[in-house]
């Protein structure tokens, strides 16, 4: 066992070799208890808003694609107060399990379409077309446990040292961004070097 995780503990090392702390990643200054357990977390804090945001979009959705099996991808709609109603739309969607299905073509239709996406009657005729029940998703937009998600993603942005989308958090401690990487289609790349960073982390506290 313990030469097992010595050779983890060597193949990290290999593999992020490119990592370089405070030039493409930072180290949260307290790391952040994950939901995922047994597994790396890489928590996306997005703005549907953000035309950043979809342009990763679908860099994203391609390395979904390859993530290992102890590996889940959190979508995190961050605020800094002021972005309460996307936060709002995103988990009344996750609430009656329709996000994911309708994530694209929501983003399409904010950015392309000029969808007002924070106002309810808008987004909830727009979601209609999309075959979502209003009254379904109305209670949902409008519950207290959405609510509660809401005030928690606010709690996270700030506990996460968010200060700007997107940015990816990776195992609850280490933070990256395209901006730091040099674009989109670097960060891919990081946040793969990343998963082995705390997978071998996680292999050393065992």
């Amino acid at each position: 066992m313990r030469l097992m995780t010595l050779l983890l503990a060597l193949v990290a090392t290999s593999a992020f070799a490119e990592l370089k702390e405070g030039d493409n990643y930072e180290t949260l200054a307290q790391a952040q208890a994950t939901a995922a357990a047994g597994k790396v977390e890489v928590a996306e804090f997005f703005w549907y808003g953000c035309p950043h945001c979809y342009a990763l979009e679908p860099v994203l959705n391609k390395w979904m694609q390859t993530l290992p099996k102890d590996v889940v991808l959190r979508r995190v709609p961050a605020d800094f107060g002021r972005w309460v109603q996307g936060v709002r739309l995103f988990y009344a969607l996750e609430t009656i399990g329709e996000e994911a299905r309708v994530r694209g073509e929501l983003f399409d239709a904010i950015h392309k379409e000029r969808l007002g996406y924070t106002k309810e009657p808008d987004v909830t005729e727009w979601l209609a077309k999309k075959g979502i029940d209003r009254e379904k998703f109305t209670t949902a937009y409008n519950s207290a446990a959405v609510q509660t998600k809401v005030q928690g993603a606010q709690q996270l942005t700030l506990a996460y040292g968010v200060d700007g989308v997107p940015t990816v958090v990776v195992g609850g401690k280490y933070r990256t961004s395209s901006a730091m990487v040099g674009g989109h289609d670097a960060l891919p790349a990081i946040i793969d070097q990343l998963i082995v960073k705390v997978r071998a982390e996680q292999a050393l506290k065992k």
